[in-house]
This record gives C-alpha cells, structure tokens and sequence, in this order.
C-alpha cells in the first residue's frame, strides 16, 4: 500500500512549496461568505476567481453545478432536468441541499462565494436558514449594479473554456489565439443564451426576481453596490477596498 511519504516523493519540491505557502497564506486570511449579485455579464465571472484566490475560497455557481450534475445524469440532476424540460426553476431546496453538501469540501473551509444564487427572496431565507444550522452567516452581498444596455455587447462577444469557466471577450479580453483557450490551447464556447433575445427574457426575469432580494440584503445592511460598468481592474480594486 502506497504511504504519504511515497505518495509526496513523486510530487515536485516546488509544487509542494508552492502549496505550504498557499496554506500559509490562507490560513491568515479571515473567514468570508459572499453573494455576488447582477445580471448575466455584470462581470461576476471575470471577479470571482481574483476574489477567490485574494481570499481563499470556494466558487459555488448553482448553475454550473446542476449543469454537472445534469451531465453527470445524478439524481439531483435527473430532477433538475425534469424541471428544466418543462421551463421550470429548479426546486429551491434541491439547490440549497447541494450548496449545504459543497459547504462540507475543505476547499470551503476559509468560506464561500455564492454567484447566480439566490435568485428569489424565499431562497435568500432557505439559504439564510441552512447557513444558520451551521452556525455562518452572510457576510456581505456585492451587487453588480449595470445599464441593461451597456450589458447586450458584453454578452453577446463572450466566449467560455468549459472546464474552467474562463471567460473571454472578443472585443474586450480576447484569447490570443481567437475562439482558443490561452492556458490549456482547448477550443472555447459561446453558450446557448448568450444572444441578444436570450439576454432580453433573461434581463427581465433578473429585474422581476432578484430585484427584490437586492432589498432583502440592503435592509439587513450587508449589501455593497459596486460600479459594474467600470474596467475590470476599477471593479477588482472597489472590490476589495469593500471586503
């Protein structure tokens, strides 16, 4: 049977240097469970993975997850796909179950960043009411606040690398090599509801549902307005002078 130390043999010194420090450096880091909030292209997926490295913490993107899920044909996945055929919401508990199960992964340990949930005022109360089980808390809640306008030429030059959810744009942060992704040289995707009409149903359902969980956040004082409609670099800066 393989031992620990036969096992950290075959892994390079400046890999493992690598991961003490990370550790290290983590382990100063204090706590935080966040919501980011806004409308597709807002610019919640160029910030999460700066927001995650800054502070240690794990990306939880329900939508991806059921994605996964719905691939992987699990049961959580066969009843969101029977949901989901039908045009429905996926049920909230459904959700909230398997972002309570994520919780419990080490990579979590540090906290959270919740993106694309919750989306209605009753599941911003499940998910209030599953963290309190736990003992947590919300810490804060950023919202990217954006011109509906401003939003439609973001969307529609976006382009994904599926395996990691890097994303790109054609005209503002394009790949080196178009339609490939830099890192790993995989082709990248455009999603389905990144079109123009799309974008329209998805914007109107955005302002008739999660407008309201906007002001469930701001009446319990945990919510920051970021200018979303900045550079990148303008919003990472606003970001952390608010965490």
């Amino acid at each position: 049977m393989e031992t620990a130390e036969n096992f950290l043999e075959d892994v390079p010194s400046q890999d493992l240097m690598t991961e003490l420090l990370r550790r290290m450096k983590c382990a100063t880091k204090p706590d935080k469970r966040l919501i980011l909030i806004g409308p597709p292209g807002s610019g919640k997926g160029t910030q999460s993975p700066i927001i995650k490295e800054e502070f240690c913490l794990c990306h939880l993107a329900p939508g991806d997850m059921l994605r996964a899920a719905v691939a992987k044909k699990t049961p959580v996945g066969l009843e969101a796909k029977k949901a989901m055929e039908k045009g429905q919401l996926v049920p909230d508990n459904l959700v909230v179950g398997m972002i309570n199960e994520a919780l419990e992964k080490p990579s979590c340990k540090k906290g959270f960043i919740l993106d694309g949930f919750p989306r209605t005022v009753v599941q911003a109360q499940k998910l209030d009411e599953m963290l309190e089980r736990k003992g947590v808390k919300v810490d804060k809640v950023l919202n990217f606040a954006i011109d509906d306008a401003i939003l439609e030429e973001r969307i529609t030059g976006r382009w994904i690398h599926p395996a990691s959810g890097r994303t790109y744009h054609s005209k503002y942060a394009p790949p080196k090599v178009p339609g490939i992704d830099d890192v790993t040289g995989e082709t990248l995707i455009q999603r389905k509801d990144d079109t123009p009409d799309v974008l329209k149903s998805r914007l109107q359902a955005f302002h008739q549902q999660t407008e309201p969980v906007i002001d469930y956040y701001r009446k319990k004082s945990i919510l920051e307005n970021l200018h979303a409609d900045k550079p990148p670099h303008e919003v990472t800066a606003e970001i952390k002078k608010v965490l």
